[in-house]
């Protein structure tokens, strides 16, 4: 996911972690991003959110982040982890619990 500013940012991940929808969000900044829009090519700097979960909470993240997201189209994807440290994989089991 990204968001429009750091601030921005800040707030979703807080939110998403108190919430215990993800044990992790990593905000990376000054993502420039380059994408269609409205039949046009844009470009925008962004901050990039990169958010550990489970897959059973994959659908109430998702929502959450469209509830809270000020894009009208936020980017929400996720990706399978193939494989991880046992002991990382644990601590994001037992961080949502």
């Amino acid at each position: 996911m990204s968001a429009p500013d750091l601030e921005t940012a800040k707030t979703l991940a807080h939110t998403l972690l108190e919430e215990k929808l993800c044990a992790s969000v990593n905000l990376i900044p000054q993502v420039l991003s380059l994408y269609h829009w409205e039949g046009k090519i844009q470009q925008d700097s962004e901050i990039l959110l990169l958010i550990k979960t489970e897959k059973a909470k994959y659908a109430a993240l998702q929502q959450r982040i469209l509830d809270l997201h000020p894009y009208g189209t936020p980017e929400v994807i996720a990706l399978d982890i193939a494989q991880g440290s046992e002991k990382y994989l644990s601590w994001i089991s037992d961080s949502l619990e």
